[in-house]
């Protein structure tokens, strides 16, 4: 099993901390925002980990429903909108590819940093699992619904990148065969300390990055996140 897929099976709560450090800025729902206008829509959230997008919309969307594979994922997601007000939410388990969810029922569907990993997980045949899932996603939007996926464009870098050969031809694949549209916003990751970053760095994507982050010296993260939308 991959290291992140053990990650998100058994350790959900050293994950949420994690992303709980990114995008200190407030940079990314600014960014969806200004995509589609959040106020009063329904919202599902594939992929919805921890409650991270569910978590930052409670109290702006009228309605949350997010779906996630991982059971140890949603408890912590649970435990984070119970906490929350302003929104009626919920949370289920789900496949991206098949969502127990009548068509048409949301006026945003988001999957951020979910499908993307096909192409580790299934790296022969990552289109044949992500097609069915955008499929999916279209499936559950309204007619003039916003479609919208967020991916990493880089990690530990100055600049946008793409991380790997594989994740740049699934953004072309995004772009060129679905039509979505591309944009950057920078999500940097900010620790207390050099040794929290250094730490949950490592936690999640390995020695080598948080090596470069010793070295640095970095306390402030840089993380760039790819948003590509397109409308039903």
């Amino acid at each position: 099993m991959p290291r992140q897929s053990e990650i998100y099976q058994t350790e959900a709560e050293g994950y949420d901390h994690l992303v709980q450090r990114e995008d200190y800025q407030g940079n990314l729902l600014h960014a969806l925002d200004a995509i589609v206008p959040l106020a009063g829509k329904a919202v599902i959230d594939l992929g919805t980990g921890t409650g991270r997008f569910a978590s930052l919309l409670c109290g702006l969307a009228e309605t949350i429903w997010g779906f996630d594979v991982s059971i140890a994922m949603l408890r912590v997601a649970r435990s984070r909108l119970q906490a929350l007000t302003g929104s009626r939410w919920g949370l289920a388990v789900g496949d991206n590819r098949c969502l127990p969810i009548r068509a048409e029922s949301a006026d945003v569907v988001l999957a951020g940093w979910s499908y993307g990993h096909a192409t580790v997980w299934y790296e022969d045949r990552w289109r044949e699992e992500i097609d069915p899932a955008i499929r999916e996603q279209l499936r559950l939007l309204r007619p003039g619904g916003m479609a919208i996926i967020c991916e990493t464009l880089g990690t530990g870098s100055l600049e946008p990148v793409e991380p790997t050969p594989t994740l740049a031809a699934y953004y072309r694949f995004l772009e060129s065969e679905w039509g979505f549209t591309r944009g950057v916003v920078p999500t940097d990751y900010r620790f207390t300390s050099l040794e929290e970053a250094v730490e949950t760095i490592g936690f999640f994507f390995g020695d080598e990055l948080a090596a470069k982050v010793k070295a640095n010296r970095w306390v402030i993260v840089p993380e760039w996140t790819g948003v590509w939308w397109r409308r039903k």
